[in-house]
């Protein structure tokens, strides 16, 4: 023990997670509603409310992500009637800003939760010469048959916690959990021979499934097998009428208006976004496959595209024919450009997943980054109707923002709200990248690839600048039935446009011959860096209806 405190007072730089994080203003008054922003969220009679206060249990200062340890916690200001699930745990190279949920058994039987029977030791920090402020022990609790533990309890002591501690929950209100963002281990990178902790994720998520996540964590450890592979669960929402936690249309319109993003593009950058009518009124054309020499103008809200079907080959857009027209519109136009917004429940409807889509009319070519050498690539890169966007997830529980996903070309990733960048209040600010408009949280230099040579992807901050909570429309939210018109241009099914007309493989043969490695190295990248083809709009990304991947 007395070495762990010589390490903790030698300590002198704070750490982030010492500090909670919070939105940059109060949040907005909610519009009346049904369940949304109320607290609690019935699941079936199981109520659950989300807690973010915590009580500090342990801490380490080595290991996990930066090399800076990770701190466990117990939920505290527990309401009455409500118990804990689970402790909490996260990185410390982070502001303090999760949250893990507890819950009360609203049914006339009382069978929903039950304390568990005993708990078995995963692992231990006490013969480890590891820095920390004492000796940590992780627990799991052994559930009694027919209910499913929700996460470990973590301790300071090497004694059992109390069988009074935690509650786990009957099996018919659990899910199947997969692991999600590496918190904790001993070195600086995860090693499958150490200990690993994880944040965990209901293993299906979409609209349409109904598991929750509670906050908590696995820990995993190869020396204690059988234990580890004792999966944790999530919840699941029971209740038959589980969208009444959702917000409506007045209530999406609150939310956007706090939370909508600052879309910060490249002082360089010529190819902006546009609205898609815009795109329409000012030359945009339908090919039909066999007709080509046919073109037909699209109708301003695309009533005139085909609806529905697949992307079979037989349709496509483009650009206006004549010149002037042509180069107008690819450049976009910033003034009076809308975003799209897709709502729709997530988690279990314990969290609602608005979609922000961009439409520019064009995507500008590529540049590679070769050590210290930079070399445009001509016209790679380049393609008709480029479809970009974020996603902001928000609790159900509170109405707050907890997190924002930023696309990148044919993926993207999640950053936590305690990462990102806000102004104007909380809208969290977005950097588009030059030419190819993917998202990042961040302004800089992201090269794509690996090794020496790599795509570059160039943002900044500038003074062309896109408030998207000026202009928007709400094209689709599912749970809302009737009250959402989509339009026409949403359904149509096919590219946004054609196919590149130059000859794709002499094109990386031609910087080929400058950078060995680079033609195998532009192969292996997916169409959608390459601009083969145009892309197909929002509604056929693998987004619309499942989780961000």
């Amino acid at each position: 023990m007395g070495n762990c405190l010589k390490l903790h007072r030698k300590r002198k730089k704070a750490l982030r997670i010492e500090t909670v994080f919070k939105l940059p203003s109060p949040l907005p008054t909610w519009p009346p509603g049904e369940g949304f922003a109320k607290g609690i969220i019935d699941l079936g009679g199981l109520q659950v409310c989300q807690i973010s206060t915590f009580t500090k249990v342990w801490v380490t200062y080595q290991g996990g992500p930066d090399d800076l340890g990770a701190t466990f916690f117990e939920p505290s200001l527990i309401p009455d009637g409500f118990h804990m699930l689970a402790s909490y745990g996260q990185s410390n190279n982070r502001l303090l800003s999760g949250s893990v949920l507890v819950a009360k058994d609203d049914t006339d039987n009382q069978d929903l939760l039950i304390r568990p029977v005993d708990y078995n030791l995963i692992w231990t920090s006490e013969s480890l010469g590891i820095k920390q402020d004492t000796n940590g022990y992780i627990w799991l609790p052994v559930a009694p048959e027919g209910y499913r533990a929700l996460g470990h309890v973590v301790t300071n002591t090497e004694h059992k916690p109390p069988i009074d501690k935690i509650r786990c929950v009957r099996s018919d209100f659990t899910d199947e959990i997969e692991n999600q963002t590496w918190i904790w281990g001993l070195g600086k990178e995860s090693n499958a021979n150490e200990l690993n902790c994880f944040t965990i994720m209901p293993m299906n998520r979409g609209p349409q499934q109904m598991g929750v996540c509670v906050g908590s964590f696995i820990a995993q450890n190869p020396n204690n097998p059988s234990l580890s592979r004792t999966l944790l669960a999530c919840l699941r929402n029971k209740k038959s009428n589980y969208l009444s936690s959702m917000p409506n249309i007045q209530q999406i319109e609150t939310l956007f208006q706090a939370y909508s993003p600052l879309i910060y593009f490249h002082p360089k950058e010529t190819y902006l976004p546009s609205s898609v009518n815009w795109f329409f009124i000012n030359g945009g054309i339908l090919y039909t496959k066999g007709d080509e020499s046919n073109p037909v103008p699209i109708e301003p809200t695309g009533s005139n595209l085909p609806q529905g079907g697949s992307n079979d080959g037989n349709y496509w857009l483009d650009l206006p024919i004549d010149k002037p027209s042509k180069e107008k519109v690819k450049k976009g136009d910033l003034k009076e450009t809308q975003v799209y917004l897709h709502v729709k429940p997530m988690l279990g409807a314990t969290y609602t997943d608005i979609q922000i889509w961009v439409f520019y009319p064009f995507n500008g070519g590529a540049k590679a980054k070769a050590v210290f050498i930079d070399i445009p690539l001509g016209k790679i890169g380049e393609h008709v109707g480029d479809w970009e966007h974020l996603t902001l997830r928000i609790s159900n529980f509170t109405g707050e923002l907890q997190s924002v996903y930023f696309s990148t070309h044919s993926g993207g990733s999640w950053v936590t709200v305690s990462e990102l960048e806000f102004k104007d209040g909380n809208k969290p600010c977005t950097y588009s990248s030059l030419h190819g408009h993917a998202m990042y949280s961040k302004p800089g230099l992201v090269l794509q690839g690996k090794g020496t040579i790599g795509i570059r992807n160039d943002t900044a901050k500038s003074k062309i600048l896109m408030d998207t909570g000026v202009g928007f429309e709400l094209v689709a939210g599912e749970y809302l039935g009737n009250s959402v018109v989509e339009p026409p241009w949403l359904n149509y099914c096919r590219e946004w446009g054609p196919k590149v007309s130059y000859d794709l493989g002499d094109e990386i043969k031609k910087v080929g011959k400058l950078l060995p490695g680079f033609e195998k190295f532009m192969k292996s990248l997916p169409k959608e860096v390459l601009g083969e083809e145009g892309p197909t709009g929002p509604k056929m990304k693998r987004s619309w209806d499942g989780d961000e991947v």
